[in-house]
């Protein structure tokens, strides 16, 4: 895919808090990216940052800097920041992820249809051998990329991830400071008034995995209570008489994984022992296959807290792990109400 001669203006919206160590490589991939550069205005937002961030971006004349000293987290940033951008479209992405260089001519191929109004590009996750956390991860994303298109396929991608996502910068809408979800409530309110989220595979976001489970478990955690919170301030995609396929595609694959599944994937063992004991062979053999997945995932747990990688035993670990974090996200979510600033988890070295 060639760029037209009359491709359109775009924002690269870059979201900051005190990245100092990537901001020349970002720069490096940005300045890569194969869209005209008098077409890509290249900005970045670092509210908050007390670093030398916003000190060693003034060394790049084609970087706009939105600095504010006060830290109100991402989302109160994001709305700061499109009170300054004036071009048609806008390309979201994080400072510690980086672009394949046909990213933004992938994306903005999509707007071509009128019925468009947000792209949600691919994350995808660099395998590192000496983290464990790398394996499920890894595998969780090309499992919910593979839903993603699936589900554009049908009708509409159900949410874009923060990493890439591009929307018609006129049908932005000023969020709650204290969302933690930006990216997914920003693009499922454009699509709830009417416009289509596409997917592109051919524009991505390579990001490290977390550092360890535990820097891991703290983005589910958040993202668990931002899903929660979502599921709440998006109630009116509940009806599906008034949005249809959309509200099928989203009660299904993320208000059941917020609210009813973790509860009910627990609720199914001792559920299973009680039938059992009724001597039928069907419920005993479950059991017993119930009991196996719990085993295989103890002995992924057990193999990561050794540093020890087994994909074939993380897959049960991380489908657990996952869960129990959707669960201890309502107490996050009750912790943190009325504040969008949150910690960010550590990565490893790209």
């Amino acid at each position: 895919y060639e760029v037209p001669a009359e491709a359109p203006e775009v924002t690269l919206l870059i979201a900051a808090y005190n990245e100092q160590e990537i901001v020349a490589e970002k720069m490096a991939n940005c300045r890569a990216l194969e869209y005209p550069a008098s077409k890509l205005r290249i900005t970045w937002i670092t509210d908050g940052s007390t670093a030398r961030t916003v000190e060693l971006l003034a060394a790049y004349p084609d970087a706009t800097v939105l600095h504010d000293a006060r830290r109100g987290g991402k989302t109160a940033a994001l709305n700061r920041a499109l009170e300054h951008i004036r071009t048609p479209l806008v390309v979201f992405t994080d400072a510690n992820t980086m672009l394949n260089k046909g990213a933004i001519k992938e994306i903005i191929r999509q707007f071509s249809d009128p019925r468009v109004g947000c792209v949600a590009g691919e994350k995808r996750v660099e395998i590192q051998a000496e983290q464990g956390a790398t394996a499920g991860e890894g595998i969780y994303w090309k499992y919910e990329s593979a839903l993603k298109r699936l589900d554009y396929r049908l009708y509409s991608t159900v949410g874009a991830a923060g990493e890439l996502f591009a929307i018609r910068t006129s049908l932005f809408e000023q969020m709650p400071p204290d969302t933690l979800l930006d990216d997914f409530i920003l693009s499922l309110r454009i699509a709830m008034r009417g416009y289509k989220i596409a997917y592109s595979k051919e524009a991505y976001a390579l990001e490290s995995a977390s550092l360890n489970m535990r820097e891991e478990e703290k983005r589910k955690v958040r993202i668990s209570a931002g899903g929660l919170q979502s599921v709440w301030r998006l109630r009116g995609l509940l009806n599906i008489f008034r949005y249809g396929i959309l509200s099928f595609q989203y009660i299904s694959h993320r208000v059941l994984r917020w609210t009813l599944t973790p509860v009910v994937l627990f609720a199914l063992l001792p559920l299973n022992l009680l039938l059992a004991c009724t001597g039928h062979t069907l419920y005993t053999v479950i059991l017993a296959l119930q009991l196996a997945f719990y085993l295989l995932g103890y002995l992924g747990y057990k193999m990561e807290k050794r540093n020890i990688r087994n994909k074939l035993l993380f897959i049960p670990y991380y489908f657990l792990f996952m869960n129990i974090n959707v669960i201890r996200g309502y107490s996050y979510l009750a912790k943190h109400k009325g504040t969008g600033a949150w910690e960010k988890a550590k990565r490893g070295a790209g």
